[in-house]
């Protein structure tokens, strides 16, 4: 399947475009999957002013890199800071080296945004509200804003559009790159953590001009699983592509490969599944649970063709 043709016709072929996190040339080998999307976690202004250059990331990532875009802990910028445009540069920047490689690519900003490990959650573990420029108002402009750069055009056209949501323009064109070339994805949990009003996902919907697809994070470590949430969340939005950007096990767990499985198979909305790997030998790697492994080979990797 050519993922450059788009996230959209995998529905209608009914197959299923697949990524992972970690090695993925192991992981092809673990599972027979022909993996088509890399996925690595870009913090504030990495590829930019440090670390290695966006190119570095767009080049190993496969046909179609999966960048999800975080803020730091302890400090740098805020939400707010986003919002009225201080981050700029790291955004334009992924722009011009994304429409320079020539990839269609998944950008999936400031994901999990209703879980308190995260710094640009409006909650600390506790339920008490962070306040200041780490709102829910905050997240839903500094979201938009993300989504309008990312997707670029004339800086007046640009300036336009953020204006009319109250926040500042910009004075640099960006090269155009419409979905699904360029998928703007919002990933937040189907449940908060905390699980506390204004933590739902629906406080930190941005708005669905100003998201091309969403989709949630579903993880089994203990063995206790059910997608009745995620059912919840899958049918909140039914005009938009669902996606499982991440998804993954600590136990070897084959039922839940299987019920994951039969959930993509029964959800048509589903256009996209990541399963995160991490290193050979860690807690998520699949080259260390047999049983889920053959699970996956036989159910999951079928999927895709």
């Amino acid at each position: 399947m050519l993922v450059g043709a788009g996230l959209a016709a995998a529905a209608a072929a009914q197959a299923i475009p697949m990524g992972a996190y970690g090695n993925t040339d192991r992981f092809d080998r673990l599972t027979g999957q022909r993996t088509e999307s890399g996925l690595t976690y870009l913090a504030w202004d990495q590829g930019r002013t440090w670390g290695s250059p966006y190119s570095f990331f767009l080049r190993r990532l496969r046909d179609r890199p999966h960048i999800a875009l975080k803020t730091r802990q302890g400090g740098g910028i805020t939400l707010q800071g986003i919002a009225r445009g201080k981050g700029d540069a790291h955004l334009t920047g992924l722009a011009l080296a994304i429409a320079e490689s020539g990839k269609p690519v998944l950008v999936r900003p400031l994901a999990e945004m209703n879980n308190e490990r995260n710094p640009y959650c409006a909650f600390y573990a506790n339920g008490r509200r962070r306040g200041g420029g780490t709102t829910t108002r905050w997240f839903k402009k500094a979201f938009q804003r993300i989504y309008i750069l990312m997707h670029g055009g004339t800086a007046q056209q640009l300036t336009s559009r953020l204006r009319a949501l109250g926040m500042p323009g910009v004075k640099t064109d960006i090269p155009v790159n419409r979905y699904p070339n360029m998928t703007v994805v919002w990933n937040p949990l189907a449940v908060g953590v905390p699980n506390v009003p204004g933590n739902h996902y629906r406080d930190y919907y941005p708005g669905s001009r100003y998201v091309d697809a969403y989709g949630n994070n579903y993880y089994d470590t203990n063995g206790v699983y059910a997608f009745h949430r995620t059912e919840e969340l899958y049918k909140a939005y039914p005009r938009k592509p669902f996606m499982f950007p991440e998804w993954g096990l600590t136990i070897d767990d084959p039922a839940y490969v299987k019920a994951f499985a039969r959930f993509v198979r029964t959800h048509r909305r589903v256009r996209f599944i990541s399963f995160f790997n991490g290193a050979a030998g860690g807690a998520y790697d699949l080259g260390t649970k047999p049983r889920s492994r053959a699970a996956y080979r036989r159910h999951i990797v079928p999927l895709s063709r």
